[in-house]
């Protein structure tokens, strides 16, 4: 079983190469070097976000340049035809099945999907589809879990699983929720392992604090103090002193 994080930050690529995290998901917007470098050895999926690309160009372009920086896969939930223009230049790409938020409207909103086997059968047939336009895996999301086992029987999609059981390839969370300083709405499925969103508070009364220490000195005049300032010689700033005062009369 692979272990699979969504970071957005060099602090949290680094930390989870560190931790030995094996996929990381980053989005194309902070795909840069500096995050390469952070990630390590991780395998990282580049996400190209539907709606911010619109084109099959402008994905084609946008996944090059991600391949180019040194992003091992793509994401991408666009359709089956630029899915395939994209795998047909000979780039690995990961789309996304059962609950795919950026599509949610037309599976009823942000709720599990597959609950009959109508809807079961539908998140089947699209595994099939993105197999057949040459994806090598999907996102796997809110899902029942033996609807999730059967359908990882009989798929050769890597399965990364969200929220869909212990049957997927991978298990995939959000570093916001391991960290515990979700913004917005924290799914079912996420787990929190440390709490960072009271160190966060903790650390902004922190840092209103200094800046209110800050801004008293420099009202006060406490800041800055001599430590702070550049010294010249006594001799230096007489002969500055004396130049200028030569220089103001001449003006005169």
């Amino acid at each position: 079983m692979l272990s699979m994080l969504y970071v957005d930050t060099p602090e949290e690529a680094a930390a989870a190469s560190e931790a030995g995290i094996d996929m990381l998901s980053i989005v194309d917007p902070v795909w840069t070097p500096e995050m390469r470098e952070a990630a390590g050895d991780c395998f990282v999926q580049v996400g190209l976000l539907y709606g911010d690309l619109v084109t099959v160009e402008d994905y084609q372009r946008a996944a090059h340049r991600a391949m180019q920086v040194g992003g091992d896969c793509v994401y991408c939930a666009s359709s089956l035809g630029t899915i395939k223009v994209l795998a047909d230049d000979g780039i690995p790409v990961v789309s996304h099945i059962g609950l795919i938020p950026s599509k949610a409207t037309w599976t009823g909103g942000f709720k599990a999907v597959g609950k009959t086997a109508d809807s079961a059968m539908d998140v089947f047939r699209h595994a099939k589809a993105l197999e057949e336009a040459g994806c090598f895996g999907a996102e796997l999301e809110v899902v029942p879990d033996r609807v999730a086992a059967e359908i990882a029987k009989r798929t050769n999609l890597i399965l990364l699983g969200m929220g869909a059981g212990p049957h997927a390839d991978a298990q995939y969370l959000f570093a916001e929720d391991v960290l515990g300083y979700t913004r917005g709405h924290k799914p079912r499925h996420a787990k929190t392992y440390r709490d960072f969103r009271m160190e966060l508070n903790r650390l902004q009364k922190e840092r209103i604090a200094a800046f209110q220490e800050f801004n008293a000195e420099v009202a006060s005049g406490a800041y800055p103090a001599s430590e702070h300032s550049v010294s010249i010689s006594d001799a230096e700033f007489e002969r500055f002193v004396s130049q200028i005062t030569s220089d103001k009369a001449k003006e005169r």
